[in-house]
């Protein structure tokens, strides 16, 4: 699809989205599973279930086929655990790639809790590899100074991270899509001129209305793009922050859909108070809309930004081998807002354990639930859904429910 014809079908979405009980139903359709609705709507508090098995639903190619996707769904993959709820479609997204196997993808996928599925919006283009675009880059095209896909996808896929939100305002998915592709030799491959290469962030968009990727190219000023950055939209804002904090970028940018541009905030005077107070890569963390803040963790260092002062402090600096503090990561314990009480919640991968957060006194709490145990495969993926008040984990088909607080 080209660039107008996906504004336009954005602005179609919103359009719909705004006519309450007259638009159409989001598609696909997934009905609500009944025995599901009724072990999540039976959690109490500090309680957890295995909600059941999900199905999995999408228009599969012979790529998804050949990795078994419609019998696992998505699964999680190394850096790539993050997903992103959009609110009008009452789902959560997912994207991204593994390091290196058992495939590279760029499928886009769904899940429903109440109906206990999983769709695919997006069917896989062809796999890339490690340092290029794999052994059939037949569907890649390179265009405008990018690499895209035949069918308009992103021909590199990278992990994203804690690089992956959603905007609302325009009801798309962003992913800055930083990969260590050589690109040089790539746009060679495909006959194009290297000198033409695209300098700025790769950042791009994908509609669940129309399934769709976008690539958002962007004049300078620009932010860096590194590895295991922070991409977040923030309300206030009317935009979407790119976060980090690291010998490659000390810096709090701001990305404007509307203008389709960045701005550096300067936060914290861009000074060494920045450097001192923020987060750095690899974190994790969520916007508070009660609070209205940014709450980061990474390691043992907790992290606040008030968009409105546009200005990090560190909350928590525990030592390493703290028992008190979880262990924040971007490939091991996601972290997410629970709407019910205004507490972030953190699961750890690797200890199976649950932690709070409370932002109001800047203290983390281990959480011992009742109930069925956490599933503990090693390609989990987890995200709390404001509509259920349930933290879960999806291993696999599997559907694991926790309820941290009742209403």
């Amino acid at each position: 699809m080209q660039p107008a014809a996906f504004q336009a079908a954005l602005l179609l979405s919103l359009v719909g989205g705004l006519c309450g009980a007259g638009a159409p139903p989001v598609q696909p359709v997934l009905p609500a599973n009944k025995e599901a609705m009724a072990k999540i709507q039976s959690l109490g508090a500090n309680e957890a279930a295995r909600i059941g098995r999900a199905a999995v639903k999408g228009e599969f190619n012979e790529v998804a086929k050949r990795f078994e996707l419609p019998r696992t769904g998505p699964r999680g993959r190394d850096y790539s655990i993050k997903m992103v709820w959009a609110s009008e479609r009452q789902r959560v997204l997912f994207c991204g790639a593994n390091h290196a196997v058992p495939h590279r993808l760029n499928d886009v996928w769904e899940f429903d809790l109440g109906a206990l599925c999983w769709a695919m919006l997006y069917a896989p283009d062809n796999a890339r590899d490690y340092l290029g675009l794999g052994k059939d880059f037949s569907d890649v095209e390179f265009k405008d100074g990018i690499f895209i896909t035949k069918r308009g996808g992103p021909g590199i896929i990278g992990h994203t991270w804690w690089g992956l939100t959603y905007d609302p305002e325009q009801r798309a998915m962003l992913f800055l899509n930083t990969w260590v592709t050589e690109q040089k030799k790539a746009a060679q491959q495909l006959g194009g001129d290297p000198a033409q290469l695209y300098a700025g962030p790769p950042l791009w968009a994908f509609s669940p209305a129309t399934r769709t990727w976008k690539m958002l190219k962007t004049a300078p000023p620009s932010p860096r793009s590194i590895f295991g950055g922070m991409l977040e939209y923030v309300p206030d804002l009317r935009g979407t922050i790119w976060h980090a904090n690291n010998w490659q970028m000390h810096g709090t940018w701001l990305y404007d859909a509307k203008t389709n541009g960045w701005r550096d905030l300067k936060s914290n005077d861009a000074g060494p108070a920045f450097e001192r107070e923020a987060a750095e890569p690899e974190q994790v963390g969520y916007y508070d809309p009660v609070r209205r803040l940014i709450i980061a963790h990474r390691h043992k260092s907790t992290h606040h930004f008030d968009p409105l002062k546009n200005a990090w402090r560190r909350t928590v600096n525990a030592d390493k081998d703290s028992d008190a503090v979880p262990w924040g990561h971007d490939a091991f314990s996601p972290m997410y807002y629970d709407k019910a009480s205004g507490h972030g919640l953190l699961v750890e991968f690797k200890t199976h354990a649950l932690w709070s957060y409370d932002p109001d006194h800047a203290r983390w709490t281990r959480l011992r639930p009742t109930g069925d145990p956490m599933p503990e495969g090693g390609k989990r993926l987890a995200y709390a859904d404001p509509v259920h008040n349930a933290l879960v984990i999806l291993e696999d088909t599997t559907v694991w429910a926790y309820r941290y607080r009742k209403p």
